[in-house]
């Protein structure tokens, strides 16, 4: 059956992938006018989320920045498709790096390096990097539950020489990249709530206190990887602009969670500035009260031991 739907839906959207980008963003503003105010796709998570963020905004702000959330939502979405067929020309051309030459500095001294990122602009065509710097470059991927739908996501993001691993196997990926001494850029998307059992630390975000990832801070650590935070801004409609600021270069003599720290302060200062175009869809803040029950859980765990 997964064949059969694959067989007759994988034309039609290689051929949307083919379609001029305004021929697309035409497309992408039907489909708004459905996700926002037909199907109203997560409408009170986004709302809830930005009330907790800026509380301090007016409700015609909020809904100012809800509504072009939705509408860069369906741009990404359509991106996305774009992705599967665009050339190298045109992803240069609309996926800019702004300081490339902070990240040449340490490739050409030999290091690895982990981009640290976060849900805002579009994280998708960060898979151009191999067209911009002379390394190979890796990113952690949940397989999709339709294995033919699945290889086409993946073999987009591989199209220029991006290399998917498995979410599951990663701390396997860099083991085996450190062990054969292969130099590669890592893209670390770390800014969603990880699931409470698994987390180890809470920071405050927007002024509320939630889990964090850690991963690649402790993967920094471990094998001694430069960590320079990636931000991305939208210039305009499709064009984008990603920013480099090194966080460390000497991961392992830095105290823990500094690296994580000022991951989270850079990634809140660039969502003030383009609110509109970070994943809001996302439940962030769910765990906001539970901070309690979560330090009990772990002082009971370590009484247990």
């Amino acid at each position: 059956m997964q064949f059969i739907i694959f067989a007759l839906i994988y034309p039609f959207i290689w051929l949307l992938s083919k379609l001029p980008m305004r021929v697309l963003y035409i497309i992408s503003d039907i489909l708004f006018l459905f996700v926002y105010h037909v199907f109203r796709y997560r409408r009170k998570v986004v709302f809830d989320n930005l009330g907790k963020a800026f509380p301090k905004k007016t409700d015609k702000e909020k809904k100012w920045i809800s509504r072009n959330f939705s509408k860069h939502f369906t741009d990404l979405f359509i991106e996305t498709i774009k992705a599967i067929s665009i050339s190298e020309k045109e992803i240069i051309k609309r996926y800019q790096y702004k300081n490339t030459e902070l990240v040449n500095t340490y490739l050409k001294q030999g290091k690895s390096i982990a981009f640290i990122s976060a849900h805002q602009g579009n994280w998708e065509w960060f898979a151009s990097a191999p067209l911009v710097f002379n390394c190979r470059a890796r990113g952690a991927y949940t397989s999709l539950g339709n294995r033919y739908f699945d290889k086409i996501v993946k073999a987009s993001r591989e199209r220029f020489g991006f290399i998917c691993y498995n979410s599951s196997k990663t701390v396997k990926a860099f083991y085996e990249d450190y062990k054969q001494k292969k130099q590669s850029i890592y893209l670390l998307i770390s800014d969603q709530s990880p699931q409470l059992e698994h987390s180890t630390y809470w920071k405050e975000f927007f002024d509320i206190k939630v889990p964090f990832h850690i991963g690649a801070e402790s993967l920094a650590k471990k094998f001694d990887l430069v960590v320079i935070n990636s931000s991305t801004k939208r210039i305009r409609r499709g064009y984008y602009e990603t920013e480099f600021t090194l966080i460390s270069d000497t991961p392992k003599t830095v105290n823990n969670y500094k690296i994580i720290d000022k991951y989270i302060s850079l990634t809140e200062t660039a969502i003030k500035k383009q609110p509109e175009f970070y994943l809001w869809s996302h439940k962030r803040f769910k765990h906001q009260h539970r901070f309690e029950e979560w330090k009990s859980s772990k002082r009971n765990k370590l009484k247990m031991k």
